[in-house]
């Protein structure tokens, strides 16, 4: 026979509250204050999460609306690209001949002018081969002076042996052998002449590479590189070294920059472009397009093509080799109605609806109720998004977002599935 043993206080021990039996089933061996102890916590748990509900869903609370104005003003689409800042044009001058530099007559930041000497190479072996060249030539001339005077000596006794050879006062074969000699003094000047032009061309082509020990600019400009110092031993075996950059006009520069393959299609000569530079954070260079280069680049698997925008460059600020971060406008609308991108978006309960490419829907606020619009849209940029026709005017104020009295956050749309 199972037997329920009973705890008895001491005498005038207050026993507290009866245990209730759940708390009492779920913690044997408790007494009576650690039972309305864990109670209470459970008690208080469940306020907290039954209060943090109603605060997370806003139950019973006031929906207001963000709302922005619709304006009038610029729709702009364009295709962000980064260049580089180089001269419009830009001259290598080299040097055809090798040697060593014996004089330096330009440097960085020099203002030549065309014709201009900027460096001379050690002309003395390029001296001594014309000279050469000059002698061979004297040599040559004296040659056909020679045998002009032999000539005249030939001709002659070939004039006496004709007059002769009517009478029989000489054989046959002597008249011959004047003949001959006098043909052989003719055809000894032809020689003489031809040599001449040869020794000619020698002076002319060692003149020409005395010519070339004299580094001159071709152009007007500014030296924006030099390569070479003095002394310096330069070899024009292969190919031909650079000495100078020259840059024709600082004021007039371009900036190349790559565009991506997806958005070259938009790009065309004669779009506006804007672009800024890390030296002028603030400030806004402005410039068109002038080429869109067919000739593809790929790095690392992305295609990019060469767009060259002009800029003018008056006060010289921008400088060669800067790096620009340039915005194309492939695309623009002028005095426009436009409404904020995140009008499009929002729908009452932060449900979005379906939109097609053209038509869409905004929800303009008229006195305390969110009523729909139905609008066609044209051109959509960053911030804004062309209107084409509804019935909305500048100064309607479309809504944005919503939130709960009393609860900052605003509603994120969300997808229809």
């Amino acid at each position: 026979m199972n037997e329920r043993v009973v705890p008895v206080l001491p005498q005038g021990q207050d026993q507290g509250p009866p245990i209730p039996p759940l708390l009492a089933a779920l913690t044997p061996g408790r007494n009576a204050k650690t039972y309305w102890l864990f109670g209470g916590l459970v008690a208080l748990l469940l306020t907290a999460v039954v209060a943090g509900a109603w605060w997370l869903f806003g139950a019973g609370g006031e929906v207001q609306y963000n709302t922005a104005p619709v304006s009038r003003g610029a729709v702009t689409r364009t295709v962000t690209a980064t260049g580089v800042v180089n001269p419009e044009l830009t001259i290598i001058v080299g040097t055809y001949v090798s040697g060593v530099i014996q004089h330096l007559y330009c440097d960085y930041n020099t203002q030549v002018k065309k014709g201009q000497v900027c460096a001379e190479i050690d002309p003395r072996p390029y001296q001594s081969v014309v000279d050469q060249a000059k002698a061979n030539l004297a040599v040559a001339k004296a040659q056909l002076e020679k045998d002009k005077a032999q000539l005249n000596y030939a001709k002659s006794a070939f004039d006496r042996a004709a007059k002769l050879i009517q009478t029989s006062a000489i054989s046959q074969d002597a008249f011959e052998s004047a003949k001959s000699a006098n043909e052989q003094a003719q055809a000894q000047i032809l020689f003489d002449e031809a040599t001449i032009q040869q020794r000619q061309a020698a002076l002319d082509a060692a003149q020409v590479n005395l010519d070339y020990t004299r580094i001159i600019s071709p152009v007007d400009g500014t030296v924006v590189s030099r390569n070479v110092t003095m002394g310096q031993t330069v070899a024009a075996s292969f190919q031909t070294p650079t000495l100078f950059l020259i840059a024709t006009d600082l004021t007039k520069m371009t900036v190349d920059t790559n565009v991506s393959e997806s958005d070259i299609g938009n790009v065309e000569v004669g779009d506006k472009a804007t672009f800024t530079v890390d030296a002028f954070a603030r400030r806004v260079f402005r410039g068109a397009v002038s080429q869109v280069r067919q000739s593809p680049q790929t790095v690392q698997n992305v295609v990019t093509y060469d767009v060259v925008v002009n800029v003018d460059n008056k006060d010289l600020a921008l400088k060669p080799g800067m790096t620009a971060t340039s915005r194309l406008i492939v695309d623009e609308r002028n005095d426009v109605i436009r409404v904020p991108n995140q009008a499009l978006r929002y729908t009452p309960g932060g449900i979005a609806g379906g939109r097609s490419r053209d038509q869409a829907r905004v929800w303009v606020r008229r006195g305390q109720e969110p009523v729909p619009v139905s609008v066609v849209t044209g051109l959509q940029d960053d911030s804004f998004t062309e209107i084409v026709s509804g019935e909305l005017k500048a100064g309607d104020e479309v809504i944005v977002a919503e939130r709960l009295a009393g609860n900052s956050r605003s509603s994120v749309p969300r997808l229809r599935l």
